[in-house]
């Protein structure tokens, strides 16, 4: 059996192939494919309504424009499988008014979905991601730098940093990578792409002070043992830094790219908040049910 390191230096006796990959490609891919689309609620003042469409795919809607964030519709990454069924068919979308890209990683930029919802509107990604969208349908590419802040539509745009990294290929060093929070009126929500846990969180707390936080709580067990994803109990402290008042977690269960349970990250996730007293403030959501935030 195939040995590998962790980041401590210790050996391990674990095998990404037969505890993961092969256990995946014969489970039952779980979700529900609806026939009819989802019956989206009405958007009000400052209200934000998110839909999971899986992963880390988002549909947000507010009362001035449609936004996806990493919009992904992929059953296969390489030789991953999807294990559950995106929440939104692509033809039950509304319009889309723009989209927001968080990083290269393939699992976060998917060029056959994004060439699917293109439709002249504008894109948004890190500095050096444009030449992986230009040629898709989109009317404008934006590149962003961490803190750059724009406005589309009443709303303000930003893009926050991540500890991450944003390569495509094995080198492909040059590419950005980070989250977005979009801010109307007095209320902001906060999507935090892929990090590993950093003081970055409580800089945009107190920079932003989200609202609502989208937060990553899956893959933290990976073959590599890079420190490049946040466990739950992470979350719950990037949480409370980043002064939010409601926590969406995401990145779980859709694809396996790590050697946790799927179940594992929302119970530890539950254990944590209920330790803290933030149990009520976490909104597990149902991919492709429309909630209003």
């Amino acid at each position: 059996m195939r040995q590998e390191k962790h980041k401590e230096g210790k050996w391990t006796d674990r095998n990404f192939v037969t505890e993961v990959l092969l256990p995946s490609l014969f489970s039952r891919r779980g979700g529900t494919r609806a026939a009819a689309g989802p019956i989206f609620p009405k958007v009000e003042g400052e209200q934000f309504c998110v839909t999971w469409i899986g992963h880390a795919s988002f549909l947000i809607r507010t009362e001035r424009a449609n936004i996806l964030v990493d919009p992904n519709w992929a059953n296969w990454l390489w030789v991953i499988r999807r294990q559950k069924h995106a929440g939104l068919e692509l033809h039950h979308l509304p319009a889309i008014d723009l989209v927001l890209i968080t990083h290269a990683h393939f699992d976060h930029l998917n060029r056959r979905s994004l060439r699917r919802v293109a439709s002249r509107q504008p894109i948004v990604v890190p500095r050096g991601v444009g030449d992986l969208v230009h040629d898709l349908g989109f009317e404008r590419v934006r590149e962003m730098d961490w803190w750059e802040s724009f406005a589309f539509r009443g709303l303000e745009i930003t893009f926050t940093p991540a500890k991450h990294w944003g390569a495509r290929k094995l080198l492909d060093a040059h590419r950005g990578y980070g989250g977005y929070a979009i801010a109307q009126g007095g209320r902001k929500i906060y999507h935090g792409g892929d990090s590993a846990y950093f003081d970055g969180f409580q800089t945009i707390g107190e920079r932003l002070a989200p609202d609502i936080s989208i937060l990553p709580i899956g893959a933290y067990e990976t073959p590599s043992f890079r420190d490049h994803h946040i466990s739950p109990e992470q979350a719950m402290q990037a949480f409370r830094e980043l002064k939010s008042k409601v926590l969406v977690p995401m990145h779980y269960g859709t694809y396996r790219l790590s050697y946790e349970r799927p179940h594992e990250p929302p119970q530890r996730l539950m254990k944590a908040a209920a330790a803290s007293g933030d149990l009520s403030r976490i909104r597990f959501l149902v991919e492709g049910m429309p909630t209003v935030l």
